[in-house]
C-alpha cells in the first residue's frame, strides 16, 4: 500500500513550499519528494473532508491562513498585518477553521465558504498575567483545536492556561472555563483519549506530559499526573513539541526537541496514568513534529534542523519503535500531514 503525505515546512533556507511524500508500507520506505505548491513557510496543515487544504501563510507583512482546493489552486488568503499563524485545525460541523497565532498570543476563526475560501468571524486575544520562563514574554497560542464534544480548546505556552470556549454556529467564541498549568509548563500541544474523559496536555518549556481529567459538562480539567519526557539524567537544552495517542488509547508518543528523541509512554486502561517505556532518537535535529501512518504501524518523524525525515516500524501490541530509514531529504519540515 502507498500512503500520501502532505510536508509543511519554514521556507528560510532550503524549502520552497508544501512537499507531497509517499509511504510504501509494503516495502518499508519513504520516496517520492516533490514540491505542490510554493508558498511562504506554510508551516502547518489541515485538511477538510471535502479535500480542501489549509495552511499557514506570510504575504509580504501580514499573515494568516491560505485556502487551497485538493488540487492545490489557491482559493484565497485571509491575512493581516504581523507575523503568521502556527496552528490551523478544521471543524467540520460548523464549517470553521481555527488558527493559534503565537506571536500575537491570538485565537482566529474563519468560516468556510461554499467553494472552500476563507473568511474570518472572530479574534480573540490572551490578556492574562505571563509565566516564570524567559520565553513567557507574553500571551502566546500554540494550539486551537476541538474538543471531543465539540468546544474549542486553546494552549496558551505564554500564560500557561488551557482555555475552553464554546462556539456557536457563526464561529464567534465563549470562554467557558480554563485550566492553570504549573507555572513555566509553557502548554503547547494537547491530545484526547479516545473515551473523552482524558486529555495529555505536552509543556513546551518544561518537557512534560501533564494527564488532565476532562467535564464535558462544564469544559473544565484537572490535572492528575505529570511526568517528564526527558531521561533524569538530561542537563541540556529540550523542548516539547508534538504530541499523538494511538485510537485504541493505549500508547503515546511525545518529541524533544534538543534531547532529539521520541518518547513512548503506555496508558493504563482507565486512560488516567501514564509510564515512559522508550526513549528512541529522531536520527536529525529539533524533531519539530511527527504522526502515525493511517495503520499505525509506522510513524514519520521531522527533523526541522537538519532537513531528514526517520522513519519508524511500531509495535502494535508493546508500542515501542524501530528504526526503519533515517536521512530521508526533506527541507526545513515541521508539519507531517497524513493525506
Amino acid at each position: 500500500m502507498k500512503e500520501k503525505m502532505l510536508l509543511g515546512t519554514y521556507t528560510r533556507r532550503k524549502s520552497e513550499g508544501v512537499y507531497s511524500l509517499t509511504l510504501d508500507t509494503d516495502t518499508k520506505k519513504l520516496e517520492a519528494l516533490t514540491l505542490v505548491t510554493k508558498e511562504n513557510s506554510p508551516t502547518y496543515l489541515a485538511k477538510s473532508q471535502a479535500g480542501n487544504i489549509y495552511s499557514v501563510t506570510s504575504i509580504h507583512d501580514q499573515g494568516g491562513v491560505a485556502a487551497y482546493n485538493q488540487d492545490f489552486h489557491f482559493l484565497n488568503g485571509v491575512t493581516k498585518e504581523g507575523a503568521p499563524l502556527c496552528y490551523v485545525a478544521v471543524d467540520e460541523v460548523r464549517q470553521l477553521v481555527y488558527g493559534a497565532n503565537y506571536h500575537k498570543g491570538e485565537v482566529n476563526v474563519y468560516r468556510i465558504l461554499n467553494d472552500g475560501s476563507l473568511e474570518e468571524t472572530d479574534t480573540v486575544c490572551h490578556q492574562d498575567p505571563t509565566g516564570p520562563h524567559a520565553n513567557q514574554d507574553k500571551p502566546h497560542v500554540h494550539y486551537t483545536d476541538l474538543t471531543p464534544d465539540g468546544r474549542l480548546v486553546v494552549c496558551d505556552l505564554g500564560t500557561d492556561i488551557v482555555y475552553t470556549y464554546d462556539v456557536s454556529n457563526d464561529g464567534k467564541l465563549n470562554l467557558v472555563a480554563r485550566f492553570e498549568a504549573f507555572p513555566g509548563t509553557g502548554p503547547r500541544h494537547l491530545v484526547f483519549h479516545p473515551n473523552n474523559k482524558f486529555a495529555y496536555l505536552f509543556g513546551e518549556l518544561a518537557n512534560t506530559v501533564t494527564v488532565l481529567s476532562y467535564d464535558e459538562v462544564t469544559g473544565a480539567f484537572e490535572s492528575l499526573q505529570t511526568i517528564s519526557t526527558l531521561p533524569a539524567d538530561f542537563t541540556g537544552f529540550s523542548g516539547g513539541a508534538a504530541i499523538r495517542i494511538t485510537r485504541d488509547g493505549r500508547f503515546l508518543y511525545a518529541s524533544n526537541r534538543g534531547h532529539n528523541s521520541l518518547a513512548v509512554f503506555t496508558i493504563n486502561e482507565e486512560g488516567a496514568n501514564l509510564h515512559l517505556i522508550q526513549l528512541i532518537s529522531t536520527e536529525g535535529d529539533h524533531p519539530r513534529d511527527f504522526a502515525l501512518d493511517p495503520t499505525e504501524a509506522f510513524i514519520v518523524c521531522a527533523n526541522q534542523n537538519t532537513d531528514n525525515l526517520t522513519l519508524y516500524a511500531r509495535d502494535a501490541n508493546e508500542g515501542t519503535l524501530t528504526l526503519l530509514e533515517k536521512d530521508i531529504f526533506a527541507p526545513e519540515t515541521v508539519c507531517v500531514l497524513f493525506d
